[in-house]
């Protein structure tokens, strides 16, 4: 049978009913949710810091800050187990108002949280408790609306109607984006900076009102119902699902065959990037931020087109396609976006040779997820220095007690009171450019995101949005598709959030290390390709075919 006769008998042709709209939209609100509030926490961290960890120093209270939104990662798994056991048990429709309403609540009450110099040490417990609250909930609400929706879909639609899902988040920055530069352009930076910063939070109301009301009025899942109806309900989902060796197997597949991938290419094509362009690259927030807004735009419907596509040729092309290709692609990628956005960083990178001299022991290897190490050795200091510069360097061992020494070009430059100044000056001197050189791509106006540098750039990201979509789109269908319905919730939430809360939520900060470790920028790619490889490799041997699988069964 060939592809078109393979659709033409498996996908209906009838279009989305009203009812069918109305639970992909209750569904969709909560990822709207989940990525608003990130994005929102990620933009004001600084601001929070402040308010929250006022007795203590900037650098102190920003680091704080960003432990308290680490914590919402670290946290996914645990609540996978919980919300998922109870979805299982009880039903998808009451777990799924339940997460939307703690973190709809935890969101909001951070808008109206009085801070450390108003209620003291009482402030940051709260918040750290909210932030807490919200990753618990986040790790049953993805969970909960692939599932609500795959169990309403009509045979061979599964994964367009999923496919909505993910495609929100997009859609999710842009808000955060619009509600943030909104305020900011109605107040004056001091106003933003007291009290407008709690606007954008209190602005959720609209979308936690909006969710309850829609998912109070849906009906419970059709295939829940009828696996209660049969007596099939199991009475202990997580010993089933984590007791048995065959649903074990099915988890390690998930976790390993698919959703470390749809992580990996997520952060890469969207978080990473963006840090990429920022921090490596020196292209102003503005900047990145309106490029990246317009690849997203770009690229919003990609996920309901890979998904859409994954109910005619299958998942696993699909999401193993995206994989091969990012493994091919990023490095190539990513060198051509460093040269359209940073020239001058691109060519003294090839052109000036600099290596750091110290002793091995001497040097740490700088991964800081939460900003809370210190790395005070020369070596330390001095790879640092030259990676906040994005100065490309190798390191030579010399022996145990020699003084640490950095050769760049032919200029040697000695460790001293002033070294970290000492060598930004010698890089300068031998062609890098600094951050605010005229070279870097900078945007005045939306109307300069036509100007043939940042087409091209925004190009490159489209592809790198593009590639996560490909393993995004079809994966919430597959991932509910392999996983029987009585222990559906709880078996499926565990790799997911293994996936995206902890293998994707250190993916930045474990890239960058690597990055300083190496002395290359692009070094850090490797965490990406080498999880999206072994995720083909996996994929390929044991993750089955899904697409006609009857999900009721």
């Amino acid at each position: 049978m060939s592809i078109s006769e393979s659709v033409s008998a498996h996908v209906p042709a009838a279009r989305m009913t009203r009812e069918e709209r109305k639970v992909i939209i209750a569904s969709s609100v909560g990822t709207i949710f989940e990525w608003y509030d990130f994005f929102l926490y990620g933009a004001l961290a600084t601001i929070i810091g402040a308010k929250f960890f006022s007795p203590f120093d900037e650098s102190t209270r920003n680091i704080f800050a960003l432990l308290t939104f680490a914590l919402g990662f670290l946290v996914r798994p645990f609540g996978a187990l919980v919300f998922g056991r109870f979805g299982d048990l009880f039903g998808r429709k009451y777990i799924f108002l339940t997460t939307i309403a703690i973190m709809g609540t935890s969101t909001l009450i951070v808008g109206l949280l009085p801070t450390s110099d108003q209620i003291g040490i009482a402030a940051p417990i709260i918040l750290v408790t909210l932030r807490i609250l919200q990753g618990l909930a986040i790790s049953g609400e993805f969970g909960g609306a692939a599932i609500y929706v795959a169990e309403h879909a009509p045979p061979g639609r599964r994964g367009f109607y999923t496919g909505w899902i993910p495609a929100c988040i997009a859609f999710s920055l842009l808000l955060s984006l619009a509600v943030i530069l909104t305020t900011q352009s109605v107040l004056d930076d001091n106003q933003f900076k007291q009290w407008g910063w709690r606007i954008p939070f209190l602005a959720s109301l609209v979308l936690l009102l909006l969710s309850l009301w829609i998912r109070l009025r849906l009906k419970e899942s059709p295939a829940f119902l009828k696996m209660k109806a049969e007596g099939r309900q199991s009475k202990a989902p997580i010993r089933e699902a984590f007791g048995q060796w065959k649903n074990v197997r099915l988890v390690l597949v998930a976790l390993f065959g698919m959703t470390t991938a749809t992580a990996v290419l997520g952060y890469t094509g969207t978080f990473y990037t963006l840090v990429f362009l920022t921090s490596a690259l020196k292209v102003d927030v503005y900047s990145a931020n309106l490029l990246f807004a317009a690849a997203m735009l770009l690229g919003a419907a990609g996920c309901v087109f890979f998904a859409w596509a994954s109910d005619h040729v299958g998942r696993k092309p699909i999401i193993l396609g995206g994989c091969a290709i990012a493994a091919l692609s990023y490095f190539t990628i990513f060198n051509h976006l460093a040269e359209q956005a940073n020239p001058a960083l691109y060519h003294a990178q090839r052109s000036v040779a600099v290596t750091v001299h110290a002793d091995p022991d001497s040097c740490s290897f700088q991964f800081n997820p939460a900003g809370t190490a210190r790395f005070t050795s020369p070596c330390d200091v001095a790879k640092a220095t030259l990676a906040r510069a994005s100065v490309a360097y190798r390191n030579v061992p010399i022996q145990a007690g020699a003084a640490t020494f950095v050769k760049v070009g032919a200029q040697e430059v000695a460790n001293g009171p002033d070294f970290a100044r000492d060598l930004i000056a010698a890089a300068r001197a031998a062609g890098y450019p600094s951050a605010d050189d005229a070279g870097i791509l900078r945007l005045g106006s939306v109307g300069d995101l036509f100007q043939p540098r940042s087409l091209q750039v925004v190009g490159l990201l489209l592809v790198l949005v593009l590639l996560a979509q490909m393993a995004q789109g079809p994966a919430a269908a597959a991932i509910v598709e392999l996983f029987p319905t009585n222990i559906r919730y709880t078996a499926m939430s565990l790799p997911y959030q293994i996936g995206t809360g902890w293998i994707g939520g250190l993916l930045p900060a474990t890239m960058f290390a690597m990055n300083a470790e190496s002395g290359n920028m692009f070094f850090g790619l490797w965490y990406a390709v080498v999880f999206a490889a072994s995720t083909f490799v996996i994929g390929l041997l044991f993750l089955p075919e899904t697409n006609q699988r009857d999900i009721t069964d």
